[in-house]
């Protein structure tokens, strides 16, 4: 058995990417990570060498491919069952935020796509964003008033969920998001988490720029 492969886009933008990097790290799996760059010339063809649907990211082991990163996250927990909380309502719990966050929250995706290395922009808050951010909040809420005993991710330690919602941390950094107390201090924890700080620093120094996803103002 050879080690894995993790193909990932730019770290500066790809959130889906950042989801199955972060869920690996956290592991301690030793993986190769092959980045292609997105929307750079003959970019879908390379993906298309890695994944039937030429999306990031996808999953190499031996023959096995998967190429969407719920899929991935639930394939490496079958192995790995500390991915998702011990307790059944709890793991529940995890699982229906995590997919709530895979199938959801349009007009954040939309109008604040992730820019990691961007700061202090600024865009127009539409009622869409507004109810997606208020929910966000109050799902991180819920989960750390109701874990916070037991360690400072959603569930008390590293699960499938944090992953999930790493990217969104990210988004509200770049364009300042006004937070309750309970989801700064998530913000803070998650954005201070050496892994987190593994991939940021990969990103600053990326020297791609993909206009249409440069949104906000300064």
């Amino acid at each position: 058995m050879g080690v894995p492969k993790l193909v990932i886009g730019n770290k500066n933008y790809s959130s889906w990417s950042l989801r199955a990097w972060l869920i690996l790290t956290k592991l301690g799996i030793e993986f190769e990570e092959v980045l292609v760059p997105l929307f750079s010339d003959g970019y879908k063809e390379e993906l298309l060498r890695y994944s039937p649907t030429g999306k990031v990211p996808a999953y190499l082991e031996d023959k096995l491919v998967i190429w969407d990163t719920l899929a991935i996250a639930e394939y490496l927990a079958e192995q790995h069952p500390v991915l998702w909380p011990r307790e059944v309502e709890k793991r529940a719990q995890a699982r229906s935020i995590s997919a709530e966050m895979h199938s959801g929250f349009f007009s954040l995706r939309e109008e604040m796509p992730m820019n990691c290395r961007a700061t202090a922009r600024r865009v127009h808050l539409t009622e869409g964003l507004t109810n997606d951010i208020k929910r966000i909040q109050a799902i991180w809420a819920t989960c750390r008033k109701d874990n916070y005993q037991a360690g400072s991710w959603l569930f008390g330690s590293f699960t499938i969920a944090d992953a999930m919602f790493a990217p969104v941390v990210f988004r509200f950094n770049t364009y300042g998001v006004e937070c309750s107390s309970i989801a700064a201090e998530y913000m803070n924890f998650v954005l201070n988490d050496s892994d987190v700080q593994k991939w940021y620093k990969a990103a600053k120094h990326e020297p791609e720029v993909i206009e249409t996803v440069e949104v906000g103002i300064n």
